[in-house]
């Protein structure tokens, strides 16, 4: 490794690189670390020993001895438990929080309704429920390295800034400039699928995949692009904007006017609100249908035609059968552009995979230039907030601090 500046400088990029050596090959000895980061066994020896004394690093065991035999050498294992990172994923709806180690397992998870805070401020109130949890769970808050955290919209990532999410009403909102009112350590903040992608990519089905496509569909679809193991965000923080791809030619001839405010063309032909106000306005046409009179007073959802359509229903089905269909076309083309390992889809179709994937990967293999692994988010749920975690893992610089 060529690296250029004080000792000091020096001892602090070994012993970053040396950390992160043993963080990704645990366990591992001594004389594997100085082969595999090519710095001298002496200095490794060394920095080691201070690690350990930090509490980053255990020595654990021993292992095999060489062919030459000799000494064996003792294993080193980067410890979990060293330190906590908080990860929030602010939703539309609902606001979670969790706590946990720095091999995601979650220590502490809350989580509040996001119109209750909105007018009063949604940071404060993750900020009362952080301190919450550290107290209810006796966590040193001097071990919490910072926070990451995802939003339903563009993000400038850079400036910690959010362009706009509509759901929360923030337009240019400095996200990170008020979360510093609240928080003591380091934060970070991009869009929700973004974020849901790296989780994806940590700790889910993507794993060890360099080339991933994170696909969200809900009431709206959005999408998180890694390339090259990096998130690809685009030129003005927009890349990944699923919802707005156009499945349908004919639609083109005409001027697009979304069924909802700040839809795109996808969205609102293959959304959850799309889906669900689709079926109430056919519903409403049938006086005999068993659900009439709740599409009359209050509407039906995506979810329930979704249970609708399982259970038979052919209105249902045909509507359902159609947002697959767009859905599967969007698929087929970033595909084809992005060549993914794996696509992952999450979101609320999670619930209907089983009435979902099959019709799709049906329509998507002959058109696919390649075969491609499709699979729902390993991590559900809890894809956003960890995905939060692996946020602040990759955009800090280090989780040792000099």
């Amino acid at each position: 490794m060529n690296f250029k500046g004080t000792p000091m400088h020096m001892k602090s990029f070994n012993k970053k690189c040396i950390l992160q050596c043993i963080q990704d090959n645990s366990p591992i000895s001594r004389a594997e670390i100085a082969v595999k980061t090519k710095i001298s066994k002496p200095t490794v020896s060394l920095l080691v020993d201070e690690l350990i004394g930090d509490n980053w690093v255990l020595e654990k065991g021993i292992g095999e001895s060489s062919s030459q035999g000799g000494r064996r050498p003792i294993q080193l294992s980067f410890n979990e438990k060293a330190a906590y990172i908080i990860g929030t994923d602010i939703g539309g709806t609902k606001v979670k929080t969790i706590i946990c180690d720095l091999a995601g397992n979650i220590t502490a998870t809350s989580s509040f309704t996001t119109n209750q805070y909105l007018q009063s401020g949604l940071l404060k109130q993750i900020s009362e429920t952080v301190d919450r949890m550290i107290g209810e769970h006796n966590i040193d808050v001097n071990k919490v390295l910072g926070m990451g955290a995802g939003v339903p919209g563009i993000t400038d990532t850079s400036n910690g800034i959010v362009i706009e999410a509509p759901s929360l009403n923030w337009v240019d909102y400095p996200f990170i400039k008020e979360a510093k009112k609240y928080f003591p350590f380091p934060i970070y903040v991009d869009n929700d699928v973004n974020v849901a992608a790296l989780g994806e990519q940590w700790l889910g089905n993507a794993k060890n995949k360099k080339n991933v496509l994170y696909i969200s569909v809900g009431t709206g679809i959005g999408s998180g692009i890694i390339i090259n193991k990096q998130l690809y965000r685009g030129s003005t923080c927009a890349a990944g904007e699923f919802g707005y791809m156009v499945t349908d030619k004919n639609d083109m001839k005409n001027e697009f006017k979304p069924v909802f405010t700040h839809y795109g063309y996808l969205e609102s032909v293959a959304g959850g609100k799309s889906i669900g106000d689709k079926f109430t306005a056919l519903i409403r046409k049938e006086s005999s249908h068993p659900l009439y009179e709740q599409a009359i007073s209050t509407g039906l959802t995506g979810e329930i035609a979704f249970k609708s359509a399982k259970a038979g229903d052919e209105t249902a089905l045909s509507i359902i059968e159609e947002a697959i269909d767009h859905l599967s076309y969007g698929i087929i083309n970033a595909a084809s552009l992005l060549n993914p390992e794996i696509i992952i889809l999450g979101g609320g179709v999670l619930k209907s995979s089983d009435l979902i994937f099959p019709k799709l990967r049906g329509i998507m293999k002959p058109y696919l230039p390649s075969s491609i692994d499709l699979k729902t988010s390993y991590l559900g749920e809890n894809s956003g907030v960890l995905g939060a975690v692996s946020l602040f893992l990759r955009e800090c610089e280090s989780i040792i601090k000099y």
